[in-house]
């Protein structure tokens, strides 16, 4: 092959500085020529990409496999250690199962005995009938009436309150959906009462919300801001998001500019 000649074996003088030339520039032209086939497939793949369309792919050569000379160098397999899930789960009730005594031998003799964990739930309501003491005072011609626990207000308690939000936000079902559920486990409830509890009485959560943004704020001495355009009652306004590593906050407002969220 033209690679493996040598010139130097060329005895004419003029000869061999012509073939030396003319290998010198051949090889500057087929490397201008990969340089233009470079270019030109660039300048394709912007042109296809403006159109729309993909450019060529990129397909990198296969690499071989690294030879490896010794056991040492190879990939040991680790072993595996199963984890014990029954040691995770909370025991709500112990309950002993007896054997049948009438079916055991005479000789039959007590050795203790076998756990089976077994997980179950249990969805049903807890009605609560609430007897709060009521005082008189003539002197002061005033009642005196016992207060209700802490997070019963209404009609409904702090578990369903609980549960409907969760289910709601963080389950994503939706109202129809949930009532149902609600009404099958045996609950008297209405869809106009199962709307107010997840519109009305929110302010504990608008103050926790702001709480969070003031403590968020003061942890860190950078913030990000960012914005994305959503759809609020078939209107386009922007949902603002103020975060840190630490905590993330969002705002839906009208106008996109920073100062409406700061």
């Amino acid at each position: 092959m033209v690679e493996d000649f040598d010139p130097t074996m060329i005895e004419d003088e003029g000869l061999r500085q012509v073939f030396i030339t003319l290998m010198n520039l051949v090889e500057s032209l087929s490397t201008k020529a990969a340089e233009q086939a470079e270019e030109i497939q660039r300048l394709r793949d912007e042109n296809n990409r403006l159109k729309g369309e993909q450019g060529k792919p990129k397909i990198k050569a296969n690499k071989p496999a690294p030879n490896l000379s010794s056991e040492k160098e190879r990939r040991e397999s680790k072993a595996h250690h199963k984890a014990n899930k029954q040691a995770q789960i909370r025991i709500d009730r112990v309950e002993v199962v007896k054997v049948d005594t009438c079916q055991l031998p005479i000789d039959a003799l007590f050795k203790g005995y076998e756990e089976v964990t077994v997980q179950d739930i249990e969805f049903r309501t807890e009605n609560i009938t609430f007897r709060k003491e009521k005082y008189y005072s003539p002197s002061q011609k005033r009642t005196y009436l016992a207060e209700m626990p802490a997070g019963y207000q209404g009609q409904f308690g702090p578990g369903v309150r609980a549960w409907v939000l969760a289910l709601y936000y963080a389950s994503g079902m939706s109202e129809p959906k949930i009532l149902g559920l609600l009404q099958t486990v045996g609950m008297s409830i209405s869809a106009g009462q199962l709307s107010n509890l997840l519109i009305k009485d929110q302010e504990p959560f608008h103050a926790e919300r702001a709480t969070v943004v003031q403590a968020g704020l003061s942890s860190s001495l950078w913030q990000h801001l960012d914005s994305t355009g959503t759809r609020v009652n078939g209107k386009n306004e922007q949902c603002h998001i103020l975060c840190n590593p630490l905590y993330t906050a969002y705002c839906t407002l009208p106008a996109k500019d920073r100062l409406s969220l700061l």
